[in-house]
């Protein structure tokens, strides 16, 4: 569950909102953890402390960069994943905007691109907007950026405008009737998203591996594997003492297994080794002989599937941290990383989905960063969901207890024997 601070002015209506979503199961893949607000005297801060959430208070009395700076460190307790702008009388800057490393999400008492910008917040608005004899005005929820309501628009919701509405009037009803409605629910989904350990815009990422330690202190690691092929789906995994073999539960005569049956796990001494293919024998073998995980991946290649050539990717943990590789055409690819607890680092073999006919593309740039709860059930049916039932094939999951002696694991399997 991600970690959600709302940076208040006032009242904390919309922050309210958010509380009641929680409790409501409205709001389910974040928490509001952090209240921080611009004024000592916000009525946001009680609502805040009835429900036990903490409260920081950066009273708006020094220069913007100051101001920006102590607010900076206040988010820096908790790191929020997710930042939200409840009734916040503040522009924040661009330099803000980049430090603070989290969605920015925002609440506007009007349908952007009316009625927004610089000058218009609060009663404002709602003054605004009546005297433009306008007959519909409603409310936005938006991304931040560097340009004042010039984000990207997660969620618009109109309100009729009445005969005898005052600003006062009007601007009840925009809450009401649209601000606490579609606030909880874009928040939400901004969290949902977040969340999601493979990128939800990838239905088919190939193969791939995890490495990285729980939120707890727990060494851990998951290697799934995908197919669309009848040879490809027809696989399990299954456990070989502590190590784990790929078998097919049917055999095509006329197809060569080579690149689909393999090892993908082996243990040498206190390394485990996970990979997507016989590479896995190579970097055992390698590291008998006293040679390194670098050592034995640089005499291989990626896999000879023309026009494809899937990526082999790699990965070597032990109790001092974890290392990745990625070979592919564009060249052999090492990374090399420090456990922190809670997170972990997923590589995969494709980058992003393309027609059936198209060449499959290689996975870009750096192993994505991912959490990892201490609940291995959890985590598990998370992933193996996530992967996705029209091609997901089989997933071995494993979390080893903090001193990385003993470990409790998980297979998932499509097919059975």
């Amino acid at each position: 569950m991600l970690k959600i601070s709302v940076l208040v002015s006032g009242g904390g209506t919309n922050l309210q909102a958010l509380i009641d979503a929680q409790n409501n199961g409205i709001l389910k893949s974040g928490r509001v953890v952090q209240v921080v607000s611009s004024r000592s005297d916000a009525y946001a801060i009680e609502r805040a402390k009835k429900f036990g959430i903490s409260v920081d208070v950066v009273d708006f009395k020094t220069s913007g960069d100051e101001f920006e700076n102590k607010i900076l460190n206040a988010l820096e307790k908790f790191k929020p994943e997710v930042i939200v702008l409840a009734g916040f009388m503040h522009i924040l800057s661009k330099n803000f905007i980049e430090k603070s490393q989290a969605k920015i999400i925002n609440i506007h008492p009007s349908l952007i691109p009316a009625f927004c910008g610089r000058g218009f917040y609060g009663l404002k608005v709602h003054e605004a907007v009546l005297k433009s004899g306008n007959k519909i005005t409603g409310a936005t929820v938006h991304l931040v950026n560097e340009i004042p309501d010039g984000g990207e628009i997660l969620a618009q919701k109109p309100v009729t405008i009445r005969s005898d509405d005052t600003p006062e009037k009007l601007q009840r009803r925009v809450m009401e009737e649209a601000e606490w409605v579609i606030l909880p629910r874009a928040v939400e989904e901004v969290c949902a998203k977040i969340s999601k350990i493979i990128p939800y815009s990838i239905k088919y990422p190939g193969r791939g591996i995890i490495t990285g330690m729980t939120s707890a202190g727990r060494p851990a690691l998951a290697y799934f594997i995908m197919g669309r092929s009848a040879s490809s789906k027809a696989r399990i995994f299954e456990r070989a003492g502590d190590e784990l073999i790929i078998k097919l539960t049917k055999q095509d005569k006329n197809f060569d297994p080579s690149l689909i049956l393999y090892s993908p796990l082996r243990i040498f001494e206190d390394k485990i080794i996970v990979t997507n293919g016989d590479q896995t024998d190579t970097i055992y073998d390698f590291l008998k002989a006293g040679k390194t995980f670098e050592d034995a991946l640089r005499t291989r290649d990626y896999e000879p599937d023309a026009p494809h050539y899937t990526p082999r990717i790699s990965a070597i943990m032990n109790k001092s941290g974890f290392k990745q590789s990625i070979l592919k055409r564009a060249g052999k690819f090492f990374f090399e990383y420090n456990f922190e607890p809670g997170f972990g680092r997923l590589i995969h073999t494709y980058d992003h989905d393309v027609r059936r006919d198209e060449i499959l593309p290689s996975f870009m740039g750096e192993p994505r960063e991912v959490k990892i709860s201490d609940d291995i059930e959890k985590f598990a049916l998370s992933l193996w969901d996530e992967i996705g039932e029209d091609y997901r094939v089989a997933m071995y999951v494993r979390f080893y207890d903090s001193k990385f002696a003993t470990y409790e694991d998980r297979i998932f399997n499509t097919n059975t024997l």
